[in-house]
């Protein structure tokens, strides 16, 4: 049964997926876009969301220091405390777009490209 069950594992076991979600919210953060499968998408998506909440409410010590215990480069907390603290200081929500870009030629996964608004 799959009670309070909120999200899926995309078949991967939890220490697999956790890395794999932790890379792509730094990535994201990084570049400001990355092409993925939707699947991938739609499970990142949310984390990318509270991260960048959480940074706009804490004061820039706080931030760096939150940051830095769950995102894999340091250069990505600098990054949201410096920059994108500002340009969403009047956003409320919404910081990620998803694009469609269509099918993935090899086994036709359905591809999206996450950007940040």
């Amino acid at each position: 049964m799959r009670h309070a069950v909120k999200s899926t594992r995309i078949n991967r076991d939890e220490a697999h997926l956790d890395a794999m979600l932790r890379n792509m919210v730094t990535s994201i953060i990084l570049y400001e876009k990355v092409k993925t499968t939707r699947a991938k998408a739609k499970l990142v998506k949310p984390l990318v969301e509270k991260v960048i909440s959480a940074t706009r409410k804490q004061s820039p010590v706080q931030a760096m220091r939150s940051l830095n215990r769950y995102l894999s480069d340091k250069n990505a907390s600098v990054k949201l405390v410096k920059e994108l603290k500002d340009r969403y200081k009047d956003r409320s929500s919404g910081f990620v777009r998803l694009t469609h870009l269509g099918f993935r030629v090899g086994d036709a996964a359905p591809m999206v490209q996450i950007e940040l608004v």
